[in-house]
């Protein structure tokens, strides 16, 4: 069995797409598409930068997105890779969810690409600059995290945002409790604890407002019936019903995102393939998570190519 799996915040980087979309009129027709959805040059930020613009939240979700998307239509129109053919499951990382629901066919390319713009301007309006703030912890499982995070609260917020792999865990919240989670960090057996350069302290309560802003959004944007089961972020479990979905994905903005443990539960339930499409993040997280799983980066013309042809 496969799970087709989409990469999230952080795997964005200037001249992403480039080599795609020189190669490739599949490619160039989704950056198109999202242009034309999005009212802007978002391609041109991808391919050139600057690497602010890049990074901000509502450019950088779309961002990722497109890339990922790009990849999978280079696949299924140049290669005649058919996803429903040959993915079990589908599951995204954080935004990454909503790349496996347009891969799905939950929503449209040019939805999906707004959901996430709003996405992220709702992210990072919910939270004034300089009041959240996010750490990774490195060396440390989810009891070390969490008894650190409840440690560093102090009446503040700070929770587990991200359970990435049995040896990183991000957590969320107030800055100042952030800040002693890091100081802290040693105290509780973690190797150590990173700030890391977010705008926003997403996956924590502090989020609440865009998680409002989300359901709204769903309610005019809700999903179809799609395809393949996606696992999700807040669950770790498999769905498929669209409304299910959409309350889901609403939850999974201040919610943790249980990306080990989907990472094994997919294994549990017969997936000995993984396949990342746009990015070269989530593989290791994986192949630490799941013992003995393949994972297949891909990125590249070159990935793509050697991909179809093992498919």
């Amino acid at each position: 069995m496969q799970a087709f799996v989409f990469p999230g915040q952080g795997s964005q980087k200037v001249g992403m797409g480039v080599e795609l979309a020189a190669a490739s009129a599949a490619a160039r027709a989704v950056f198109e598409e999202v242009d034309d959805a999005l009212g802007q040059k978002l391609s041109a930020i991808m391919a050139a930068g600057p690497d602010d613009a890049l990074m901000l939240t509502e450019n950088a979700q779309p961002a990722i997105m497109a890339n990922a998307i790009a990849v999978l239509r280079v696949l299924e129109k140049d290669c005649g890779i058919v996803l429903t053919d040959k993915a079990d499951f589908v599951a995204g990382h954080s935004l990454g969810e909503y790349s496996a629901l347009c891969a799905a066919g939950a929503f449209s390319l040019a939805d999906t690409a707004r959901l996430l713009k709003l996405r992220g301007q709702a992210m990072q309006a919910a939270v004034p600059v300089g009041v959240g703030a996010m750490c990774a912890l490195l060396g440390a499982d989810l009891d070390k995290a969490q008894a650190l995070a409840d440690a560093a609260a102090e009446g503040d917020v700070c929770t587990v945002a991200n359970d990435n792999d049995p040896g990183q865990v991000v957590l969320s919240g107030h800055k100042g409790a952030i800040e002693r989670a890091v100081a802290l960090a040693k105290d509780f057996g973690i190797k150590r604890g990173v700030i890391l350069p977010v705008s926003a302290p997403f996956h924590c309560p502090l989020m609440a407002p865009a998680a409002a802003a989300m359901a709204e959004a769903l309610g005019r944007t809700p999903p179809t019936p799609f395809h393949i089961a996606l696992y999700a972020n807040v669950t770790a479990a498999p769905v498929t019903d669209p409304a299910d979905v959409a309350k889901l994905l609403v939850e999974q903005v201040t919610g943790r995102v249980r990306w080990r443990e989907s990472a094994i539960a997919m294994k549990d339930a017969g997936v000995d393939r993984f396949v990342e499409l746009g990015g070269k993040v989530l593989g290791p997280m994986i192949t630490r998570s799941a013992e003995g799983a393949q994972v297949t980066s891909v990125v590249a013309m070159g990935d793509i190519e050697a991909l179809a042809k093992e498919l």
